[in-house]
């Protein structure tokens, strides 16, 4: 073996001794030398390396840039851009892993850049946060999942790096020709069955490094959270709320017997009749200030959307630390959901009121929704009726169906 790959084995084993979550998901991505690579890179199948570079780091390094790898495949990056920008994409997920792996006590290279106003978000909270202006910054690997062709986007391509990820371009990583063109070049990009595969095999993966890690005592608070959110079932809140409106909001058919008065019904045959209930859905939106108007906006019309499709009469509260004044406002089935006017934020978050209110009232809605960031005074014990938590962040909420917004 030469001196590179001794490095490669040695820091992939005391991975497994003394990261054994990390050095699990290390294990599972082979190791290719790879000249047209400027560092590391993966197409979530394979690690590729420039035996030069790795040279250049210490063992502590390499056990950072494998780690790095590893981390972006289990977490299912290569799977989770859809429309956006994949320059911008390639480098929210760098901001997002990197801060993990120094927390884990690994040692960055000198092209590793770990930010720690990103410290604990998640690629998609990131990328927003990231200003065009980075474009021409340098990362760390070239991640090889996308390639021109899936680089296309409904953002247009904006920005410098629109269409090309990390160091995938062909005149950066590859002496010649298109990414797949070339045995000896870089891999073709994935396409979406292979990519839908992968985030399979890769949960899988991810499942198994935490069982072996929680086994040895070796996993961190900060990797199980990581886990738990990973591996949970992504569910779309539009398609639940549909659902609940569907079960309490439909026109469906009585059997129940006919009134004697009924012209030309007999008494020995029961005809079903149609029979319409609307649904009785609260809505509850946060204006504590932690989430902004354009938020609200979109919230609102994909529920107008939904309301739409059904007769749902709906109730809006608005909500800090007390109801806002004039509500809550009434939305029959025929009437649009919007904002009665703008509202100010200020003074915390408390969710307590607008269940008081409903309570008060003598209430007893369908569901609740509440939009919010989870920040804030819940009441200790729940309703006895469905609530929907919308949550914008990573704030738990202590009963009700969480669905995460971002």
């Amino acid at each position: 073996m030469s001196d590179v790959d001794d490095k490669l084995a040695a820091a992939r084993t005391r991975l497994i001794l003394d990261k054994p979550f990390l050095g699990a998901l290390v294990l599972r991505l082979p190791l290719k030398l790879a000249s047209w690579c400027r560092t590391t890179a993966t197409d979530a199948r394979t690690l590729y390396y420039n035996p030069n570079w790795i040279d250049s780091l210490s063992p502590a390094q390499v056990q950072f840039a494998l780690a790095h790898e590893a981390l972006h495949c289990a977490l299912g990056h290569f799977a989770r851009r859809g429309h956006r920008i994949q320059r911008k994409w390639d480098m929210a997920c760098d901001f997002a892993v990197n801060p993990i792996l120094v927390d884990e006590g690994l040692t960055p290279p000198g092209e590793a850049v770990v930010l720690d106003v990103y410290r604990g978000m998640a690629a998609e909270e990131i990328y927003p946060c990231i200003d065009d202006s980075n474009d021409d910054s340098e990362m760390m690997d070239d991640h090889l999942w996308d390639g021109e062709e899936g680089g296309q986007n409904d953002e247009n391509q904006q920005g410098k790096g629109g269409g090309q990820s990390g160091g995938h371009n062909p005149e950066k990583v590859g002496a010649g020709g298109t990414a797949g063109n070339d045995e000896d070049g870089p891999p073709p990009p994935l396409t979406a069955k292979e990519k839908e595969q992968l985030q399979q095999q890769w949960q899988r993966h991810l499942a198994a490094a935490a069982q072996r890690a929680r086994e040895a005592g070796k996993l961190s608070g900060q990797l199980a959270r990581l886990t738990d959110a990973a591996l949970a079932v992504q569910v779309s809140w539009r398609a639940l709320l549909a659902q609940y409106l569907s079960q309490v909001a439909r026109d469906d058919y009585s059997w129940q017997r006919p009134s004697r008065r009924s012209n030309g019904q007999s008494g020995d045959v029961i005809w079903p009749s149609l029979r319409s209930h609307a649904g009785d859905i609260h809505v509850a939106i946060d204006v504590s200030g932690s989430v902004s108007e354009a938020d609200l906006s979109n919230f609102l019309g994909e529920l107008n959307a939904l309301k739409g499709t059904m007769p749902v009469r709906m109730t809006l509260y608005a909500c800090d630390s007390t109801l806002a004044e004039g509500g809550p406002w009434i939305f029959e089935p025929w009437e649009p959901l919007r904002l009665p006017r703008q509202f100010v934020g200020g003074g915390g978050t408390a969710f307590a009121p607008v269940f008081d209110c409903i309570a008060q009232a003598g209430q007893q809605p369908d569901a609740l929704v509440y939009f919010t960031d989870a920040e804030g005074e819940f009441p200790p014990v729940p309703p006895n009726f469905p609530v929907l938590w919308l949550v914008k962040g990573k704030a738990p909420v202590p009963w009700g169906r969480r669905i995460q917004l971002n």
